[in-house]
């Protein structure tokens, strides 16, 4: 038995030879290559540190940097029918569900919930465009009117972040029907007097754009966000005719008045903070983690120097 090539020399191998890396660990941004480190793209919420460009972002990430101190509480969504049409194409409606909430774990394609920002107490709900392209389907209309009612519950202001590729076709008519449903359920907010405020987000297309979307007091968006009815491609082949640079994009609908803002992910917060306060009549928020003073401290005169 040879012990130097049967033990040393493997031993040797196994301490020098290149470790496996996961491929989870690095992002290559789709605007400009850049391969982007997972921890530093998670600290800078899903944006690209070289260009800026805005990777989607999961809704849970997203309300742990809008909340203060990241903590929230999830607001219930009442369950519609599983599978009401009994939809087929490559594979079973209940099989793509089960597939999406492996692949996201997440329950369904939107997130409610509520807490406070800048010590601001309000409702939120977010789509998750991972879910089946964030897919308007019945339990997206069930999110939305809870989120207002809990919002007139509790006399709070909403804010909804779109994320969506339109309504879901394997509930048909019954994702349709959603539009209406939702818009009544901005009409309970706007009744109530209770501001709502919509962030749309890339993409926000289809039926989500032709109803909950496109109702809010303040519409804000993120920058280079796509946000349609018909995608471009669609509207170039049936008009026939090529469209301007940027068209349907966040910085050319606030050009032409569609929308009120184009604001960053990362100053977002800070923008909704104070809109909202605005939008309720209470004072600017005192940024920081202490609270403010009561009353201004007179400066105290130092002691005269002692003489010599």
């Amino acid at each position: 038995m040879n012990w130097i090539t049967n033990y040393v020399r493997p031993r040797i191998n196994s301490l020098f030879s290149r470790r496996e890396v996961p491929e989870n660990l690095w992002t290559k941004c789709p605007e400009c290559g850049t391969m982007l480190f997972h921890r530093e793209l998670a600290d800078n919420l899903q944006v690209c540190t070289n260009c800026g460009h805005h990777l989607p972002i999961f809704p849970r990430e997203r309300f742990a940097a809008l909340f203060d101190a990241g903590i929230f509480r999830e607001v219930s969504v009442p369950e519609p029918v599983a599978d009401p049409l009994q939809f087929r194409d490559q594979k079973k409606y209940p099989e793509r569900m089960k597939a999406a909430q492996k692949s996201t774990g997440e329950k369904e394609a939107m997130l409610v919930a509520e807490g406070e920002i800048g010590r601001t107490p309000i409702v939120a709900a977010a789509q998750d465009f991972s879910f089946m392209a964030g897919s308007m389907g019945m339990y997206v209309g069930n999110a939305i009117i809870a989120a207002a009612e809990r919002a007139v519950e509790l006399k709070r202001p909403l804010v909804l972040f779109s994320a969506a590729g339109g309504a879901r076709m394997q509930e048909g008519i019954l994702s349709l029907m959603q539009m209406p449903r939702t818009t009544v359920a901005v009409e309970m907010l706007k009744e109530a007097g209770l501001p709502y405020v919509v962030v749309l987000t890339h993409p926000t297309t289809g039926g989500v754009t032709a109803s909950y979307a496109m109702l809010g007091d303040v519409q804000i968006a993120e920058p280079n966000a796509l946000i349609c009815f018909a995608g471009p491609r669609v509207i170039e082949q049936t008009i026939r005719e090529k469209l301007p640079e940027g068209f349907q994009r966040a910085e050319y609908l606030l050009e032409h008045g569609m929308l009120d803002r184009v604001t960053k992910r990362g100053d977002l917060r800070e923008e909704l903070i104070v809109i909202l306060r605005m939008l309720t009549g209470q004072p600017p928020a005192v940024m920081g983690e202490l609270p403010a003073p009561a009353a201004a401290t007179p400066a105290v005169p130092a002691p005269p120097a002692p003489k010599a």
